[in-house]
């Protein structure tokens, strides 16, 4: 019998081994949400996974079962590759799959006959989420955010990024979406994360924070195709108030670093969804100027014309306010200021 642990008593730091968690589903299941920071081991590429699946469903349970074992025994040689190196580093390996059953007991058992200290997570990635959803809002009741506002382009996402380097709690959630908010936020960004893998991340950050207070920037309600849970939305729009502000030079500066780099044709395609905002005139100007490189007066038309109006109806009261025009330089002020506010301690 082998040995199976619960992902509360890996979350509550009950392990006295350094361990490594494996993700044995599929390549395409992995990819599309895990348990941040585990390694992805598959027993089954993702054709072999749909053709099983496919089997088990429509004709026979045995079949699939026999066929899912011919096709493991195949890929056995380059999984244990994989799982002795990682045995060399990590004293404890805990395997998952989908649900705690065939894909992850099997490797378990056969790594335990091994001599390879292998666990088994309990409940696989299903036991992982139901653990997330469960604690994620307890999580949050206990923090103050301090919210971090401004209009596009005055570095806000630095700036946050800036006080985490220098040992301040705070949390990413565009990072934690990989998608900037806006209708151009996925540009250069490649695939945005799940709604689950969004949740995951944003629980690992606020789970491992120092302080109950916690820096993050405002945001809309959904972030791309992510949305902000209820809880954790109305808790950052119940927090700590502070503006960032940019001239205009420093702001489209900040947005040409962001968004310009190969990213010529995700530019163009999402700038078609602004016809029904800017009109076809506008629009037809910016593409032109973007296939001649010009994009200065691209970005700054669309603050201007676009992205400013959208937050001039909104009406907050700040605690402070930082002009930014030195990323480094607001980020220490900032810190200051917290301090002498003691908001950045519990």
């Amino acid at each position: 019998m082998f040995k199976i642990i619960n992902y509360e008593d890996i979350d509550q730091n009950r392990l006295d081994e350094n361990y490594v968690l494996i993700d044995v589903r599929s390549p395409h299941e992995y990819t599309l949400e895990t348990i941040p920071g585990s390694v992805n081991i598959p027993i089954f590429d993702d054709k072999e996974r749909e053709l099983i699946g496919t089997i088990y469903k429509q004709e026979s349970i045995e079949i699939a079962k026999k066929i899912g074992i011919a096709t493991a025994a195949k890929n056995l040689p380059s999984i244990y590759d994989r799982v002795s190196e990682l045995d060399k580093e990590y004293n404890n390996l805990i395997f998952f799959c989908a649900r705690g059953g065939f894909r992850s007991s099997s490797l378990v058992s056969l790594f335990k006959t091994l001599g390879i200290n292998a666990t088994k997570l309990d409940c696989g990635y299903k036991g992982y989420r139901k653990y997330v959803n469960d604690h994620l809002p307890t999580v949050v009741e206990n923090i103050k955010f301090i919210v971090l506002y401004g209009n596009t382009g005055t570095g806000k996402t630095n700036i946050l990024k800036s006080l985490g380097s220098q040992g301040l709690d705070t949390l990413d959630l565009e990072g934690c979406a990989n998608h900037r908010g806006s209708i151009l936020g996925s540009v250069g960004l490649g695939e945005q994360n799940s709604q689950k893998m969004f949740e995951s991340l944003v629980y690992k950050s606020l789970k491992n924070r120092k302080t109950n207070f916690v820096f993050v920037e405002g945001e809309s309600k959904r972030i791309g195709k992510d949305i902000i849970p209820n809880y954790l939305y109305n808790a950052i729009n119940n927090g700590i108030n502070v503006k960032i502000e940019a001239n205009i030079e420093t702001r489209v500066n900040n947005l040409l670093k962001e968004y310009v780099h190969d990213t010529d044709n995700e530019l163009i395609t999402s700038l078609h969804n602004l016809r029904k905002y800017l009109g076809d005139s506008n629009i037809d100007k910016y593409i032109k100027l973007i296939g001649e490189h010009d994009y200065k007066p691209v970005i700054e038309e669309l603050i201007i014309k676009y992205y400013d109006p959208l937050y001039e109806h909104r009406n907050r009261v700040y605690e402070a306010v930082f002009y930014n025009d030195n990323e480094l330089q607001t980020t220490n002020k900032i810190i200051e200021w917290a301090k002498d506010h003691k908001y950045d301690k519990n």
